[in-house]
């Protein structure tokens, strides 16, 4: 009796001591890399923010087709021209960092993005979903997903606007 106890007491020690990686956190050194990341993207400081990215990363921003990292300046300068100002509002950003069962690193990040538009001062407020997987404290693989939506409204409601006043001048 005295046997099976200690056996089972040992049982009880060992499984205590096993420590696994937590599944699921909000602090995380790839979390802060991403964090800094974000804010490389609303302070333009795009060489900062490629240095986040593996050389082979691929990128999905609404789309199923993949763009390489070293494209991101490009693409969001073409996609912004008509803002004069676009970032992300620090507050109610969450982020969340998580294992996989295949032993994957993730870090998902929730946040709202802000663009005035030039030409009316438009104020536009999408939330944004990314979420990217990393490998040895890189980003290999990137998903953003938002409503592209708003943005084409607003620019053919301005185009309406231009074209309303051209023919009024004729």
């Amino acid at each position: 009796m005295k046997n099976l106890f200690l056996f089972g007491l040992a049982i009880v020690l060992f499984t205590a001591c096993d420590t696994k990686p937590e599944r699921y956190t909000q602090q995380s050194k790839e979390i802060e890399s991403y964090k800094a990341g974000i804010k490389d993207y609303s302070d333009q400081k795009w060489e900062s923010l490629l240095t986040r990215y593996a050389d082979t990363a691929n990128v999905f921003f609404n789309t199923s087709t993949p763009m390489s990292a070293k494209k991101i300046p490009e693409y969001h300068q073409n996609n912004e021209t008509v803002f004069s100002s676009r970032g992300f509002l620090e507050k109610g950003q969450e982020y969340e960092m998580a294992i996989t069962d295949e032993g994957k690193t993730w870090v998902n990040f929730w946040g709202v993005w802000k663009g005035t538009l030039s030409a009316n001062n438009k104020v536009l407020e999408i939330p944004v979903h990314l979420t990217a997987q990393f490998i040895d404290g890189k980003i290999v693989r990137e998903y953003g997903y938002w409503d592209n939506a708003p943005i084409v409204l607003a620019i053919q409601e301005i185009e309406a606007v231009k074209m309303a006043s051209e023919t009024e001048t004729k």
